[in-house]
């Protein structure tokens, strides 16, 4: 595992949630000195505490790991209320921006 991807992704997701680490800790039975520990790299989450929070961050577990640039969560919109249909439309305008974006590039 990549402590700092993993410490850097930790943060950006709660930071996206605006979330503190004290917060964040009291979610997961952490102290807040354990989640500094992740986002510096310091110390490891075990396997269960990293697929608890992938399954609150809605990422995949290669994510937060580094193996996977891919991040499909969509946590910083307040998406409550949509069908799953919008939402799909969604993640769609934001991969085509994303091509057109790339396509810039060339």
């Amino acid at each position: 595992m990549n402590e700092k991807t993993f410490g850097k992704r930790l943060r950006s997701l709660r930071q996206g949630k605006k979330l503190t680490m004290k917060e964040l800790g009291k979610k997961f039975n952490l102290a807040e000195s354990t989640i500094s520990g992740y986002e510096t790299g310091s110390r490891k989450p075990d396997m269960e505490t990293t697929m608890k929070l992938a399954d609150f961050f809605e990422v995949s577990i290669d994510y937060l790991y580094g193996r996977d640039d891919k991040d499909d969560s969509l946590f910083f919109f307040d998406l409550e209320g949509l069908t799953e249909q919008e939402l799909a439309d969604i993640k769609e305008h934001i991969e085509y921006v994303k091509w057109k974006s790339q396509q810039k590039e060339k």
